[in-house]
């Protein structure tokens, strides 16, 4: 089975997955998509899944069971892309043992199964908005090597241990890696029924006609990046950037209150947010300097934010009328 184009996309099914598996059999790569589908859509998959037999597979299981040891030992990837993840950050603080087995354990038993198979590379996605913790009043924003103290949720912490496991498979098992470290995703195929994604989650209710909640008082700034752009650093990492972490982000902060004028002009919806009480541990700003991620992947932002909310929108509108 071993096929020199071959990649394996953890958590594929999902809104950041499928679209990178989009990419991949763009490009001419035999993709296999490893899946539970706990968050993640067979719906997403609908295009990939009409390609040609040898080209796309799909595989429903989790990274923390034997059958993905076994998917591994018998497709032979060339790449691993790690996406897979428990991302809800209230769940991880009510079910820190879970947050673990999936965001900790799984990732070190994907890597386990990368050194044993001699997979080349592992492409792992991090969670820049929960790595570095609140952005200093003196900073514009973080490079990647102001991680410090732990972050303050599990979820967090759990994504950043990740990051020292990477580090040791490397140096013990010459297992390469690179690590993106992501600002504040969205654009299509996004859940706007989870708890992250602003974006998805204004333009449903938008959509709808139904009223918005602004949690705080909408002055937290967000570093916002089109996921088409992600996928693009995800693609380029294959081949560059060997053990880094590199924070994949616009480098511009926008309040929530902009974003919710901008999605209101465009959705030409009329309606006043409302206003609830600040959720617990939220930052009040994330910012993130993509420097890295340009001079080792010759990465940057390309899509504008009005760009990628018109896109986002038309999405909208042609999978909810």
């Amino acid at each position: 089975m071993k096929a020199a184009n071959r990649v394996v996309v953890t958590g594929g099914a999902g809104f950041i997955g499928s679209n990178l598996v989009d990419r991949l059999l763009a490009e001419g790569y035999a993709v296999d998509v490893v899946d539970d589908l706990s968050t993640g859509s067979l719906l997403n998959l609908h295009e990939a899944r009409t390609q040609g037999e040898g080209k796309f597979s799909f595989f429903q299981a989790s990274v923390n069971g034997d059958e993905f040891q076994e998917i591994i030992s018998v497709r032979q990837p060339k790449y691993i892309f790690h996406l897979a993840a428990q991302a809800d950050v209230r769940k991880s603080m009510a079910d820190p043992v879970y947050d673990a087995e999936v965001n900790l354990l799984g990732s070190i038993r994907v890597l386990d199964a990368a050194r044993c198979n001699s997979v080349q590379k592992v492409i792992y996605a991090a969670s820049g908005g929960t790595l570095y913790g609140e952005l200093p009043a003196n900073r514009d924003s973080f490079v990647e090597s102001d991680r410090g103290e732990l972050p303050d949720s599990f979820y967090g912490i759990s994504k950043a241990l990740v990051l020292d496991y990477l580090d040791g498979y490397r140096k013990v098992f010459d297992l390469e890696y690179s690590a993106l470290a992501l600002g504040n995703v969205y654009g299509p195929r996004q859940d706007p029924n989870g708890e992250a994604g602003v974006v998805s989650i204004f333009f449903s209710k938008m959509r709808q006609g139904q009223p918005t909640t602004i949690f705080g008082d909408g002055r937290q700034t967000r570093d916002f990046v089109f996921v088409d752009d992600v996928v693009d650093a995800f693609v380029r990492a294959l081949d560059s950037g060997g053990g880094l972490v590199m924070n994949v982000a616009s480098n511009v902060a926008t309040s929530v209150l902009t974003l919710h004028k901008l999605q209101s002009e465009l959705s030409n919806y009329h309606q006043e947010p409302i206003f609830s009480p600040a959720r617990s541990g939220e930052l009040m700003h994330s910012r993130l300097d993509n420097t890295l991620a340009r001079v080792h992947l010759g990465w940057e932002p390309w899509t504008p934010l009005e760009d990628g909310l018109k896109r986002t929108l038309a999405y909208f509108k042609a999978t909810l009328g």
